[in-house]
């Protein structure tokens, strides 16, 4: 990337999809808070706080084979218009629930599950789409700063949502609501190079080909799965309500910072990637060392009682992750035939639901057998000793050198993979 820093930012299609991108995660980041609040502070459960997660990944994992599909065969801008709509209804309904009172944690488990339906569809579509808003040679680029952008809006959803809790419990999903109705006015102004849309008659074969091609692929395969199988060990962040309410006794406005303290790490990270050649050689080795960092950082938070101390370890653990998603990222867009893409993304998005939200649920569970500050402990040793095995499980990642390949075509001209 180097002094190539804000190349994607050239494109206006581009800016205009991370204002979108950054109301819909800034709206994703305040209702997470206001909800994980709500449940624990109604129910006082760990296990009800890894339901949480579990009702929102369970459409995800359900209907990725219709997702990746649907983003392959129809429009992804349309696509992402009618998620977002279902996002704002959905975001209504909470508000509807906590303005009468929310008697029954059913109902708001029943609407997560809806808005884990909608982002199943949105999210294979938003990754799909980067190709078509930026040129080849800009692409790992744009990841970088989406990527940014949506941690910009991860540090201060979960401080925002915080706050607007503290002021009255309807607020942060009135806010929400705002949010991803802005989010569909912009994706109504976007506009995407002409791009042939291929509508073969849907078969199994066509279903499972993102499936199938990952697994052909043991590079991308070894790089989504440790993406995966870290996050859903090492996660802790569905148990950060009982260390802000139960351990550092903070409130609704400490969840929030110890929220957003990984988005800062992140960011920081993902600024440093975009203007520096941090993963221009050996980026399959550094993701390893990052998981690796992830695991260390997770496990001094579980073993901190001191909330600064811990602020600060969530900010080391975040700026790892920001260089696992980024590498992990890259890799798929760049590897992934375009006819392809809303598939294969489909099954990311699936291993990375299953990393945060399943996360959720396997923490909550955990911590419900043996304690919050144990159970972060335990996964933070099980991240750690994945990253080891995965350099040698999956030589391929740990091999690679450039994130995009330099390639050389029939006319012997360089060109981008």
């Amino acid at each position: 990337m180097g002094s190539r820093g804000w190349a994607a930012f050239r494109h206006t299609d581009f800016r205009l999809f991370c204002a979108a991108r950054f109301a819909m995660a800034l709206a994703i980041q305040v209702q997470t808070v206001a909800v994980a609040w709500l449940v624990y502070d109604f129910s006082g459960s760990a296990l009800n706080l890894g339901l949480v997660g579990l009702a929102s990944f369970l459409p995800t994992m359900t209907l990725v084979l219709v997702t990746g599909l649907v983003a392959d065969r129809y429009s992804r801008r349309w696509i992402l218009l009618l998620v977002f709509s279902a996002m704002t209804l959905t975001s209504l309904g909470l508000l509807a629930q906590v303005h009468a009172g929310a008697p029954s944690l059913w109902p708001i488990y029943g609407l997560l599950v809806a808005f884990g339906a909608a982002r199943a569809f949105g999210n294979p579509a938003a990754q799909a789409i980067v190709p078509a808003l930026v040129p080849t040679g800009d692409l790992a680029n744009a990841i970088a700063w989406n990527s940014s952008v949506m941690q910009v809006a991860t540090v201060s959803g979960p401080a925002v949502g915080g706050i607007l809790y503290a002021v009255h419990p309807t607020a942060p999903f009135l806010g929400s609501a705002v949010c991803f109705g802005l989010a569909a006015l912009l994706i109504v102004a976007l506009r995407l190079r002409p791009a042939e849309v291929k509508r073969e008659p849907v078969t199994w074969s066509r279903l499972v080909a993102g499936l199938v091609f990952l697994r052909a692929k043991p590079l991308l395969l070894g790089a989504i799965s440790l993406d995966l199988f870290a996050v859903l060990l090492g996660g802790a962040t569905a148990l950060m309500p009982i260390f802000a309410r139960d351990v550092f006794h903070v409130g609704p406005w400490g969840l929030g910072l110890l929220r957003s303290m990984p988005a800062v790490g992140a960011v920081t990270m993902a600024i440093v990637l975009a203007h520096s050649s941090l993963l221009s050689r050996r980026s399959g080795l550094r993701m390893l060392q990052a998981v690796g960092v992830f695991g260390l950082a997770t496990i001094g938070f579980g073993l901190s009682t001191s909330f600064g101390l811990t602020l600060v370890l969530l900010a080391i653990l975040g700026a790892a992750d920001m260089v696992s998603v980024v590498v992990r990222q890259t890799l798929v867009q760049a590897e992934t035939p375009d006819e392809l893409r809303g598939r294969v993304a489909a099954v990311n998005t699936v291993f990375i639901g299953a990393s945060n939200e399943l996360g959720e649920f396997e923490s909550g569970t955990l911590a419900w057998l043996v304690g919050a500050p144990a159970a972060v402990v335990i996964g933070g040793i099980g991240t750690f000793t994945l990253a080891v095995l995965w350099r040698s499980w999956f030589p391929d990642l740990a091999r690679r050198d450039q994130l995009v390949r330099s390639e050389v075509s029939g006319s012997g001209q360089p060109q981008k993979a």
